[in-house]
């Protein structure tokens, strides 16, 4: 316990799922930890559900301004950013003939557009502060790609090396940078994908 005391860390794609119980944990480790969705409702009950002092804010992480006000957000209320988890995402299915140009645009928004706002706007505040942690989720499909998940695969690929380009960027700022690849979580968003095929194991 208390391996992250009174670090402020902030989560986007909090309200479910990976992010929710990243927060989860996080707050039992001792973080002041602030939720970032935009499921309104649903993040602020898990802000709520942890307290503590969890707490949520909404956050498209897709358009810069939001990041702006984020960012100036926790500044004003904690002082700092210790630890910044970039993990919204979206993971809708589709292979490269079968997914569409909007479809696309609209996946590296989020997966990929928002991962590299989080990083521009975290690393701006925690050089500021004495550095930080910054930790960016990808996915398995960023090493190894699925006929079935084009755009997804791209999105996550484009997080792997940006996070390295962060990494190199932030090391003599004081901030690390690291990207996490895993294999399916059973979350809503797997849900969705599971259902499109007639075996779902």
């Amino acid at each position: 316990m208390g391996r992250v005391q009174d670090k402020v860390a902030l989560i986007t794609g909090a309200a479910l799922g990976i992010g929710r119980r990243s927060a989860e944990r996080l707050a039992e480790e001792g973080a002041v930890v602030v939720l970032a969705d935009v499921l309104e409702e649903e993040g602020a009950q898990a802000a709520s559900e942890i307290g503590g002092q969890a707490s949520f804010i909404n956050l498209d992480v897709t358009q810069e301004s939001a990041w702006v006000r984020a960012m100036e957000w926790v500044e004003a209320n904690f002082g700092r950013l210790d630890v910044l988890m970039n993990n919204a995402g979206i993971s809708p299915a589709g292979d490269v003939e079968s997914t569409t140009y909007d479809l696309w645009q609209q996946v590296m928004n989020v997966n990929a557009g928002g991962v590299f706002l989080g990083c521009k706007y975290g690393v701006g505040l925690m050089k500021r502060h004495g550095g930080g942690s910054i930790i960016n989720m990808s996915s398995m499909v960023a090493i190894r790609s699925s006929a079935n998940l084009a755009a997804y695969s791209a999105s996550k690929a484009a997080v792997r090396l940006l996070t390295k380009s962060v990494a190199l960027y932030g090391g003599p700022l004081g901030i690390r940078c690291n990207s996490v690849h895993p294999g399916g979580v059973q979350t809503r968003m797997l849900d969705a994908f599971r259902k499109l095929f007639p075996d779902e194991e």
